[in-house]
């Protein structure tokens, strides 16, 4: 993991079409701004895990022999 520290408004890169920059520091809160492109997702961590739970049980309901018969239009 990269740890760095940042200060009230500075920001750092992620590739070329990513910035996160400090916008507020309260007590133990953070306040963060992301500029990425749309087609990026940007979850908190509670709620990019509640996804993935989602998305494994309803995996699990889905059979392949359903799936077979799937068609795409």
């Amino acid at each position: 993991m990269l740890v760095l520290t940042r200060k009230l408004n500075e920001a750092l890169k992620i590739g070329d079409e990513i910035e996160i920059k400090i916008l507020s520091v309260d007590g133990d809160q953070v306040k963060l701004g992301i500029e990425a492109p749309r087609n990026i997702d940007i979850h908190r961590m509670e709620v990019y895990a509640a996804i993935q739970e989602e998305n494994n049980a309803a995996a699990k309901t889905v059979s392949l022999d359903a799936l077979k018969g799937y068609k795409k239009t």
